[in-house]
């Protein structure tokens, strides 16, 4: 993820630098880290309180690394800028600056669909990657079922499932209360 690549730190010092520069005064209950939100959704726990804070009044401007890191979706990507403008706040982009003119709105809309083009490109390819390793038969959950752990590729041999038998046991035990001593959960 892009917080464990430390990149989500240096794209706001990239924002904080530029509006030093720029004279911008930044709002620091506004600085928005959506740590663990794909940008491909609209419901997203800062961009909220970002909009919140737009609609409240809160500030005049926005200043935003470039159009994907507020949307990866076209669609989504109008409607936060229409919801911006029709609230009075301006949404500076640092990085692929966008003007206000038919050529500007052009390179948003294309900007837009590249970044919805390269998300579905990520994703397929992830997709394709998975149904790959199942087919040789590795097992590749996030989360792994009680009673069980994963054992890592190693050796030329799939990562697979092992039964952990402390686990295991306190399965049986629940399935024996159930079944046999007809105990509710």
């Amino acid at each position: 993820t892009q917080e464990k690549k430390g990149t989500i730190a240096s794209q706001v010092n990239a924002l904080e630098v530029y509006a030093e520069q720029d004279g911008h005064v930044i709002v620091p209950e506004y600085v928005c880290r959506d740590d663990g939100y794909s940008g491909a959704m609209l419901a997203r726990p800062e961009l909220d309180r970002l909009r919140d804070g737009a609609r409240a009044g809160a500030f005049d401007g926005i200043l935003v690394l470039s159009p994907d890191r507020l949307s990866r979706k076209y669609a989504y990507l109008i409607l936060i800028m229409e919801e911006f403008e029709r609230f009075g706040v301006d949404v500076l982009f640092v990085e692929h600056g966008i003007s206000d003119d038919p050529q500007g709105a052009l390179l948003l809309q294309i900007q837009g669909a590249v970044a919805e083009y390269e998300r579905a490109k990520h994703a397929e390819r992830y997709r394709r990657g998975k149904l790959f390793r199942a087919r040789q038969g590795e097992v590749f959950w996030t989360s792994i079922p009680y009673g069980y752990r994963r054992i890592p590729r190693h050796d030329g041999v799939a990562a697979h499932l092992e039964i952990s038998e402390p686990d295991a046991d306190v399965v049986r035990k629940i399935f024996h209360w159930h079944a046999e001593e007809a105990m509710s959960i």
